[in-house]
């Protein structure tokens, strides 16, 4: 467990501004304490202060994971978020798209968003933006890439791509069922 590299830190927080912009800040300095960024095993932890300093106690090699997984570098040294980061990202989302119930299924298997499953858009979405999507009732569903502007969508095909499939909780379920 180390902190991330000044190369590693402008790529992970170029990243997380995708989705969340200035907010990033917000899950630092949080009233419940200091929260910080780490890096184990090319992965990237978000952790309270206090548990990682009760954590170098441990032996690298001993240490399986430490706080919430926010994503990894891959060996070309690009980030990917993991779906993990969902709760934490949906808050602060600055695109949001919410999905018709139909839709929903289809995202979470996999599928990209088309315009005939999207129920509401932020207004603020440009393309190629970052957006967390939620169901109707509000319960973040995954995070994807725009592939429209708020604009364009109201004037296109009902079958038109609207939003790029990139991690959903159903990702994470599948994962897990597949680990037991």
């Amino acid at each position: 467990m180390r902190p991330l590299t000044p190369e590693e830190t402008k790529i992970f927080f170029e990243k997380l501004a995708k989705f969340i912009g200035e907010n990033i800040k917000l899950l630092i300095d949080r009233p419940d304490g200091t929260y910080c960024f780490r890096l184990h095993q090319e992965r990237v932890y978000y952790v309270s202060e206090e548990i990682m300093l009760k954590a170098g106690n441990i032996a690298r090699h001993n240490l399986v994971c430490l706080g919430t997984c926010i994503g990894k570098f891959t060996k070309s040294k690009k980030f990917h978020l993991h779906i993990t980061a969902l709760d934490y990202l949906a808050p602060y989302a600055l695109g949001k798209m919410w999905l018709k119930s139909s839709a929903e299924q289809q995202f979470l298997y996999g599928n990209n968003v088309t315009k005939s499953g999207l129920g509401r858009i932020s207004d603020n979405v440009n393309r190629y933006d970052g957006v967390v999507l939620f169901s109707m009732h509000d319960i973040p569903l995954g995070f994807g890439t725009a592939a429209k502007s708020t604009s364009d969508c109201r004037h296109v095909d009902p079958s038109a791509l609207i939003c790029f499939h990139q991690g959903d909780i159903g990702e994470y379920i599948r994962s897990e069922n597949t680990l037991t």
